[in-house]
This record gives C-alpha cells, structure tokens and sequence, in this order.
C-alpha cells in the first residue's frame, strides 16, 4: 500500500476508535440531570440545591459545607470520651455538599422498589442514559424484606434504617448514575467537621448537653422511636439531626488507634474487614454521651442476630433500629480511578447470591 494512503487509513482508524472511546465515557458519564443551583466551579460558587430523582416527585435538600482545617477528636478531658476518640489532631478538608438531613424512606424506597421505573414506564417516558446507567445498581438491590423494616416507626418522612454499609453505598452508587452527580458516604473527618459547624464543644451548641432537646431526638424524649426528619433546630450550617434520631454511616473503617495515623488532608481509613464500621451521632435509642460530636461506634456483626437468611443477607442489619444515613457530593468530582483506589474501594466484596 502505498505510503500516504497508509497514513490516511491509520489516521482514519485512529479517529474511529477516539470516537468509540469518547462514545464510551459518554454513555458511562450521561451528563448531569439539569437542577438548579447544582452546579459550581469553585467553593464561592456553592449554593444549597435540592437534588431531584428522576421520575419521582422526591428531592434530597444540598447544603454546601466549606473547606477548612478542625481539630478532630475529643479532649482527654470531655466528660463521656471514649478511648477512640483520640489524640486529638488537625485535618483539613475539601468543600463538599452535605443532606441536610438523613435518607428517608421516600428516597430509600426508590431504589429498593424500582418506584422510579414504573412511574416512568406508567407515563410512557423512554429511558434515559441516566436510567440505562442505573440499572446495574438496581439489579443489585435489596432483596425483598421479610418483615415491615419500620417496626411500625413510620415510614413517610421519616429516616430509612436497619442498612447495612454495603447497602448504603450501593444507593449512593445508583443516585449518582441517577443524577449524573457523584454521591457517597461522608468519610469519619468529613461527618465530625460537619457536625462540629465550625464549634470546638462537646456538642455543636456547647459542652454541656441541657439544650440536646432543641436539637435532638434521643432517649430522654423520643418516646423509644425515631421521628421525622427535621423537626428540630439544624446546626449553625443548615444540617438536621446530626446530634440523634438514628446514627449514620460513614465510608471509615472502626479502628481504635486509626486517629494516630491519620492523614493530614482528607483522611480515609479503607475497610478492609465488615466489622467493624464506623456510625456517627448517636440515636433516638441513646444517652446524650452518645451524640457528642466526636463520638464514634463501631458496627457489630450481633446487629443481623434475627437475620433468617442463609446466608445472612448483606443488605440488611435488622437488629440495628438506630443506623441510617446520609449523603455528601464533593465539589471535585474524583477521577474513576480515585474512586476506584481510595472513595470506592473495600474488602471483602459483598455479593447476594440471591441474584
């Protein structure tokens, strides 16, 4: 073949496959559901959103949390300090956006319930790319519950529970392929510096816990069950309930000695055992110790103990009536391969041999 005709062709192929592969990141990337406000390039640029799920009339509220540089951990003199709350040490974080209060069922049950799907099929509206990315998180789903994973609580309002973390990042993995808008767990120093607004206290509204009952739910006033979400007054940032009502996860592994080797910019400690895993907050069920803002616990595999599955099912702890969650979204959306070495990774892999 003749020289230039060759380069021609090379060039021709070279440009079919950049296409192919440009196609590819497209179709693994659809662009962002249009909302309001979503959208910033520098911390400035933040605003409070309300994320919106597709074919469904459910929002989850967005506050937007500055970058800075806390002290993370309790004094050793904090009355109710725990042995893993320390030593204390600095951490600076990115600006992310936080919920400003836990999932609730309404959300949850989208993707447990394909709800989205069939309102959109009800009404005749064709899939998006969005839609045909969530699709692989909502094959791997829960399984269908045998019990009223509310223990008769409430549902409509009111945060969703009993997850167990693998499932918690499963929904973050399908809302961010719903929205185009990368989602996931808070890391331990991302919850506590939230949670803190800037304060130094035991609590965000101080050290001693006589004010809890504006802020929180918990064992003095939740008469044994948790409550809607929001009703009490936020932090000086906008977030509800993160002093109470139910406990969250977050991405960290639970290790006593963790805080000694943490990293000093966006610390994370990977799992890489399933217990323990570090929840945040206290709950509805807890001493006002329990809410302190740097106040840690680990999850414990006693939390399934009613769980009849053989195996046990890896979506549900259904012992574990306090544990929710919430989301956060970083400004910076990290590259697939971040993702993949550090904000997705964990071990072992979790696999429902139901499916």
């Amino acid at each position: 073949m003749h020289p230039a005709r060759l380069k021609m062709r090379t060039t021709s192929l070279c440009l079919a496959l950049c296409f192919l592969l440009a196609t590819a990141v497209i179709a693994d990337h659809p662009a962002p559901l249009p909302v309001p406000d979503s959208a910033a390039g520098t911390e400035a640029e933040m605003k409070p959103y309300a994320e919106l799920i597709e074919h469904s009339r459910e929002k989850i509220p967005m506050v937007p949390i500055p970058g800075g540089t806390f002290l993370m951990g309790s004094p050793r003199r904090e009355k109710g300090r725990g042995k893993d709350e320390g030593p204390q040490h600095e951490v600076t974080l990115s600006p992310f956006w936080m919920a400003s209060h836990e999932i609730t069922w309404n959300a949850y049950e989208i993707w447990m319930s394909d709800t989205d799907i069939l309102r959109r099929e009800a009404l005749g509206i064709k899939a998006t790319q969005r839609d045909a990315v969530a699709s692989e998180f909502q094959l791997s789903k829960p399984t269908p519950p045998y019990t009223d994973m509310t223990f008769g609580m409430g549902k409509r309002g009111y945060p969703a529970i009993c997850m167990t973390q693998h499932a918690a990042r499963t929904f973050c993995q399908w809302l961010t392929a719903k929205t185009g808008r990368y989602y996931r767990l808070p890391t331990e120093a991302e919850w506590e510096y939230a949670c803190r607004a800037g304060t130094t206290t035991a609590y965000h509204f101080g050290n001693k816990p006589g004010p809890l009952g504006e802020y929180a739910w918990f064992l003095d006033n939740s008469e044994e069950k948790y409550q809607k979400v929001g009703q009490k007054k936020p932090n000086p940032w906008g977030l509800f309930d993160m002093h109470g009502n139910v406990s969250e996860w977050v991405l960290d592994q639970h290790l006593p000695g963790a805080y000694g080797e943490h990293t000093a910019k966006n610390p994370l400690v990977i799992p890489s055992t399933l217990y323990p895993r570090v929840v945040r907050g206290g709950s509805w069920d807890d001493d006002p110790v329990r809410l302190r803002s740097a106040a840690r616990r680990g999850s414990e595999e006693e939390w399934k103990e009613q769980d009849p599955q053989d195996p046990v099912s890896i979506w549900y702890h259904t012992d574990a009536l306090w544990v929710g969650f919430r989301i956060v979204r970083p400004l910076v959306e990290p590259s697939d391969k971040e993702i993949a070495e550090k904000w997705g990774k964990t071990a072992p892999p979790q696999i429902d041999e139901e499916i």
